[in-house]
């Protein structure tokens, strides 16, 4: 690592800080109480979810273009996105009368979209392609190479971490007393590096812990290895961290620096969304719950301790909240799944109400694959449970009354098929 990402760095932060009053908002870091209580520790959480562009990307966005700006004149700019980096680079680029071009994948949430149009106003152009954001930035870099314009890149890059580390500057400052832990999500490592960068040279004592999705665990392929590789699929699901390699940079500035590296599943992260707001009325989008969905996995190192939780981002789309909802009751154990031949008569669904389900178990799903023939017939069907682990009494319901069926839910070719 150079000098420039050493012993410098951390007045690289400072600066940003300078750059960035008045236009990123110093975010609250307050105390959880039921959090607190159920984890029995003092758990605080830093609030970037309430940052105007509902996300922490702004700072590393505005801190690099402030100085294409100002030092050479750059007049219009390049980035490539998930969505939350879109939004930080449309805002500065209003905010500082520049152009710029932004990529997308086309899978990108409609919430995060119009969110990217609402900021930019007329001062982007927006491009939507591929399915991954690797497929986007690709489109990006082409673009870049074709006109000559700069490009911002998403994380790995000094100015773009050093602006995200002004975070780990306010929550030190906002402390009351040191942390012993801050939680921090991982997509492509610059939130993580900057926030890594200023606890090692300000607060040694505290230690990090990494947190990235169970789909799309770059951080942790890396550090088995020693080096960023690329994997070969993510899961998309939480989009502001799915990224197929974590960047050279900012994997540089980590792997001598984090304490713990875990990955959550996504069904967990889908889980803690729900809980979060029904019980504290906050609005997470799916990165930003994964370090509230780590205490779980923390509860026996944390007791007893200060931690930090840094929330990345808000911008859920509403839309996808039945999506969430599923993964989460199949995370839970709560939705089973099974193909049923059901016999083509009338009185058979009801048979199989009152005989089969048990009170409380709702059919959430029911749906004819096809007709088989004049007596027997396949359908699908999702059942709610009260209580997890019930699917065995379940199906042995069925066989005792004649409903043949196959469980979906540990089949993942058929359940993807038909699901």
């Amino acid at each position: 690592m150079s000098t420039e990402l050493g012993t410098s760095f951390i007045e690289r932060i400072f600066q940003a800080q300078e750059r960035l009053k008045g236009v990123a908002l110093k975010t609250p870091l307050k105390r959880d109480l039921l959090l607190s209580q159920q984890f029995n520790c003092d758990i605080f959480l830093k609030q970037e979810n309430l940052q105007e562009t509902r996300s922490y990307k702004i700072r590393g966005a505005y801190n690099k273009m402030v100085q294409l700006r100002s030092v050479q004149g750059v007049k219009r700019v390049v980035c490539a996105s998930a969505g939350n980096h879109a939004q930080g680079v449309a805002h500065a680029s209003r905010l500082l009368k520049m152009k710029a071009d932004i990529f997308m994948p086309t899978t990108t949430p409609a919430q995060k979209i119009g969110q990217v149009k609402m900021f930019g106003g007329g001062s982007i152009k927006l491009h939507l392609i591929g399915d991954t954001f690797e497929e986007a930035l690709a489109e990006a870099l082409k673009h870049v190479d074709l006109n000559g314009i700069p490009f911002i890149p998403p994380f790995d890059d000094p100015e773009i971490i050093a602006g995200q580390g002004t975070i780990a500057l306010e929550l030190l400052q906002q402390s009351t007393s040191v942390p012993d832990y801050v939680i921090v999500p991982v997509g492509g490592g610059g939130l993580a590096a900057g926030i890594a960068q200023v606890l090692s040279k300000l607060s040694p004592e505290t230690k990090l812990i990494t947190v990235e999705p169970e789909g799309a665990p770059s951080l942790k392929a890396a550090l088995k290895v020693g080096r960023p590789i690329c994997l070969d699929k993510v899961d998309p699901f939480v989009d502001g961290a799915a990224i197929k390699c974590i960047g050279s940079t900012t994997f540089g500035i980590l792997k001598d620096k984090i304490a713990l590296h875990i990955t959550i599943p996504e069904g967990k992260v889908c889980t803690t969304i729900l809980e979060t707001y029904n019980k504290a009325g906050l609005v997470l989008e799916p990165a930003g719950a994964l370090s509230i969905a780590a205490l779980s996995q923390l509860k026996k190192i944390i007791r007893d301790k200060t931690i930090v939780c840094v929330i990345s981002g808000g911008n859920n789309d509403i839309t996808r909240m039945e999506e969430i909802k599923e993964r989460s009751l199949l995370y839970e154990d709560l939705k089973h799944y099974f193909l049923v031949r059901f016999p083509q008569r009338a009185g058979a669904l009801k048979e199989f109400v009152v005989n089969v389900l048990e009170p409380h178990q709702d059919i959430s799903h029911f749906e004819y694959i096809k007709r088989t023939g004049k007596e027997k017939g396949s359908v699908l069907v999702g059942i709610e449970l009260p209580e997890p682990k019930g699917h065995l009494q379940l199906q042995r319901r069925m066989e005792e009354h004649n409903f043949s069926n196959i469980y979906l839910n540990d089949k993942p070719e058929i359940f993807d098929l038909l699901v």
